[in-house]
C-alpha cells in the first residue's frame, strides 16, 4: 500500500492505503506531466508543492484517526518518493510525449482505478481517453480505450456486466468472455450514452 502527503506551506493534504493503480491514476501520472493534482479538496501544482510517497502495510482506521496516520506511515513504511517518481518520469520521452506503450499502461491504470471506485459504462472509458489525450486523433483515442478495456478484461483486473430488467428492477449480470468482443465491437457501446447496456467494474479477485 502507498500513503502520500502533499505539502505547500501552510497547507498539507494526505491520503492513505492507495493501491498502485490508484497512486498512478490520481497522483503519479498527472504529477509527472506537470498537471494539477487534486487532493484533500485542494489543487496542488507540482512545480510549487512537495510530494512524499511512503510504501508500507495497510493502516487500519484506528491507526489513521486523531492525526496518527502520517506518523504511523513513516514509522512502518519506506520513503519511496524518489524511486517511484523517477520510474514515472522515465516513462515519458524527452519531449514530454509518451510512447504508445507507456500511454497505454498509464491509461490502463486510470481506467482500473476508476472502475474500482465506480462502475463505468463502456462509453465512459472513451470519455476518459478524450479528456486525457484531446490532441490525439479520434481513431487513436478509440483504439486506446478499446485496447485498455480488452487487456484489463483478459488480465482479470476488470469484469464486464450487462444490465437487464428484472421483476425487482434492473440488475447486473456477468458477461461471459465469449461476449466481450461483441460488446466492444459494437459502435453503440462507445457512442450511446442515453441507454448503455454494458458496464465495467473492478474485479473482486
Amino acid at each position: 500500500m502507498f500513503h502520500i502527503e502533499v505539502r505547500k506551506f501552510p497547507h498539507v493534504a494526505r491520503s492513505f492505503n492507495l493501491s498502485e493503480a490508484e497512486l498512478n491514476a490520481k497522483v503519479l501520472v498527472p504529477w509527472s506531466e506537470g498537471r494539477i493534482v487534486e487532493l484533500g479538496e485542494q489543487k496542488w501544482e507540482p512545480a510549487t508543492a512537495k510530494l512524499t510517497i511512503i510504501e508500507g502495510p495497510e493502516l487500519r482506521v484506528d491507526e489513521i484517526g486523531m492525526g496518527r496516520g502520517w506518523p504511523n506511515a513513516l514509522h512502518r513504511g519506506e520513503d519511496v518518493t524518489a524511486r517511484v517518481l523517477a520510474a514515472a518520469k522515465a516513462r515519458m520521452s524527452g519531449s514530454g510525449a509518451q510512447s504508445a506503450s507507456d500511454a497505454l499502461g498509464a491509461f490502463k491504470d486510470v481506467v482500473q482505478a476508476q472502475c474500482e471506485a465506480n462502475q463505468l459504462a463502456i462509453h465512459q472509458v472513451l470519455w476518459l481517453a478524450n479528456s486525457r489525450h484531446p490532441e490525439w486523433r479520434v481513431s487513436e483515442r478509440v483504439a486506446l480505450a478499446e485496447r485498455a478495456v480488452w487487456e484489463l478484461l483478459h488480465e482479470g483486473k476488470l469484469t464486464m456486466v450487462r444490465r437487464r430488467a428484472g421483476d425487482d428492477g434492473p440488475r447486473d449480470v456477468d458477461v461471459e468472455k465469449e461476449e466481450w468482443g461483441r460488446a466492444l465491437l459494437a459502435w453503440a457501446s462507445w457512442s450511446d450514452a442515453s441507454a448503455p447496456r454494458w458496464f465495467l467494474v473492478g474485479s473482486e479477485t
